[in-house]
């Protein structure tokens, strides 16, 4: 459960370590979740089914939902991450100390209070809903230690999985009460991972 926003943070701000993304997907991924989604849309009798059997479109629409849980299985990894070194600052930072800020508060920052600068961009990489996205994708890592194979997955909990991931993040939330925290205390920088080298090339070329 989240507390109220602690007064004794000021108006100071706190430079947290960037958020990097890593490539998730492969060149067939695409592919695999545009099939589904033309499967669901034949399934539900909205286009035709373009000579597929029912079984068949149903094993289309479940590649596609895996494909779609293991993207979001490796964001998660990045965030939790990302998550780990902000509470690694909080460890070393004295005044943030006792203030009750743990990992529930960095992942609803992430999820509900990110900053503009973040989810402009990532709504300029086409992410329509990043709080879904990156809500599910913890709810999905806080569960699995390595993303498991598609038979090991039931057909209803593939068809689902963002309902499932949906409460497994709510749940995740309310392991332990925790500070709330907001981008006017603590501001952080998202890259693509290929992005930040780049970045990071051209500061050591200086």
């Amino acid at each position: 459960m989240a507390l109220e926003s602690n007064n004794a943070l000021g108006d100071r701000i706190w430079e947290l370590p960037p958020l990097i993304l890593h490539p998730f997907t492969n060149q067939r991924g695409p592919g695999v979740l545009l099939d589904g989604s033309k499967a669901a849309l034949m399934l539900a009798g909205l286009l035709p089914p373009e000579g597929d059997d029912r079984d068949e479109l149903t094993r289309k629409l479940l590649e596609s939902r895996y494909a779609e849980l293991r993207m979001r299985y490796f964001v998660g990894k990045d965030l939790l991450r990302w998550v780990g070194q902000c509470l690694e600052l909080v460890a070393r930072t004295e005044e943030l100390m006792g203030l009750d800020i743990r990992e529930q508060s960095f992942s609803a920052l992430l999820v509900h209070h990110a900053p503009e600068g973040v989810r402009g961009k990532l709504h300029r990489w086409g992410v329509a809903n990043p709080q879904a996205v990156f809500a599910r994708a913890l709810g999905i890592v806080a569960v699995f230690r390595e993303v498991p194979t598609p038979g090991e997955f039931s057909d209803k909990f593939l068809l689902h999985y963002h309902r499932f991931a949906d409460q497994l993040f709510a749940c995740s939330q309310q392991l332990h009460s925790f500070a709330a925290i907001t981008p006017a205390n603590f501001a952080f920088e998202l890259y693509a991972s290929g992005e930040y080298l780049r970045m990071l090339e051209l500061q050591w070329g200086e």
